[in-house]
């Protein structure tokens, strides 16, 4: 995918992403369009499966593209700072060892 297909794909996106208040059918059937490829007049994403033989969006029954968005909220600040603390720690002792 060159990078004029990749923005219009991007921009498509943008403008049409259900999460962003775009209808959801024309955003299905705006992704098929891509994925059908250049043959159908519209760019397609270009990315290989998993074992290299095909494309990645092809597989209609792969859950990765329909799960829900997860929106994770931050965690409380005492919980970072122990975190901080922790990978501090192991960073120093890396270094000792090495």
């Amino acid at each position: 995918m060159d990078e004029q297909e990749r923005a219009a794909f991007r921009a498509f996106v943008r403008d049409n992403h259900p999460d962003r208040g775009g209808d959801p059918a024309v955003f299905v059937a705006g992704l098929a369009r891509f994925r059908a490829g250049p043959e159908h007049g519209s760019p397609a994403p270009s990315a290989s499966g998993a074992d290299g033989t095909g494309d990645a969006y092809s597989d209609p029954e792969d859950p990765r593209w329909d799960a829900p968005i997860e929106i994770l909220t931050p965690l409380p600040a005492p919980v970072r700072v122990a975190v901080a603390l922790i990978r501090t720690i192991r960073w120093h002792r890396q270094r000792r060892v090495q």
